[in-house]
């Protein structure tokens, strides 16, 4: 517990990572209407074959992050033609939203490539249905078994990722660690990032993660992001602390990681303070 609150050198008032835009506070899931329960049943007259193509690529939108129809069609083995006429209903839909592709370096002619990202409509209507469930269950334990058990079971839950996670972390320098988080993260669709935190909060790293997929579930039962949290202490071998979440609010999951510097100076400030020695010691009056 003691590695997921309090990391020293996070900075005052938590910044963000700047790259995904605020988001409103996640409301508490109404009960969704039947046009929007899956992208494949927004136009009732397609056929299912053209229903299920439609949903596939918005799965793998959701699943791997913005697309190019070029990349889509590779991967569904269609026509770049037939991808985009689905992209272009899936637009008209609001599943989805059009983005113009960063350019690195200097770009040949032609115009950008034009990235199709999920909308928050469209994950809603793919994760409506097990927010619901899973908030009922959830809802459920804490009436039975109380409070505590919820956190039990949030605990349960997140030590087979930490398992999963442990050899992909490995043990390289603490940057090298945090960016391995972030590549095993990503890998299962939270889209995350590592970077340098600000100097002046005390250094360290930053673990950003720009989609959660139980966000509305946490918004009710936050120990989901503690236990995650605790988790990512233990991998690192450092203390953390979340300084903004999806579940509240925030645009992106933000989590600072002590700079292992810091850690270490201010192990040595406690060794020779004599107030902490005699406490240590037990020789203080």
């Amino acid at each position: 517990m003691g590695l997921a609150r309090n990391a020293p050198g996070a900075p005052a008032g938590g910044p963000a990572c700047g790259a995904a835009p605020a988001r409103p506070a996640v409301p508490a899931r109404a009960a969704a209407p039947a046009e929007a329960t899956a992208p494949a049943q927004a136009t009732a007259t397609l056929s299912g074959s053209e229903r299920g193509t439609r949903a596939r690529i918005a799965r793998l939108i959701l699943e791997n992050g913005p697309a190019t129809a070029t990349g889509l069609s590779a991967r569904l083995g269609l026509t770049p033609a037939a991808v985009r006429r689905h992209l272009d209903n899936l637009l008209a839909d609001g599943m989805i939203e059009g983005r113009t592709a960063r350019s690195y370096g200097t770009r040949g002619r032609g115009r950008p490539a034009r990235l199709f990202a999920i909308t928050d409509a469209g994950r809603s209507a793919f994760e409506h249905a097990y927010d619901d469930l899973a908030t009922s269950a959830l809802r459920f334990l804490a009436e039975r078994a109380g409070p505590a058990a919820v956190g039990e079971f949030a605990r349960r839950q997140i030590a087979d990722l930490e398992n999963r996670y442990r050899a992909a972390v490995g043990s390289g320098s603490a940057s090298e660690r945090v960016t391995a988080l972030a590549q095993a993260l990503s890998a299962d669709g939270y889209a995350a990032s590592a970077s340098r935190a600000p100097a002046a909060g005390g250094g360290g790293e930053q673990l950003c993660q720009h989609h959660c997929p139980v966000a509305h579930v946490a918004a009710e039962y936050p120990q989901l992001c503690e236990a995650e949290t605790e988790a990512f202490g233990r991998l690192l071998g450092t203390p953390v602390q979340r300084l903004a979440t999806i579940a509240h609010g925030d645009g992106v999951c933000t989590t600072h990681i002590t700079a292992p510097s810091l850690l270490k100076s201010l192990n040595r400030d406690r060794r020779s303070s004599p107030a902490m020695t005699d406490k240590a010691g037990g020789t203080s009056a």
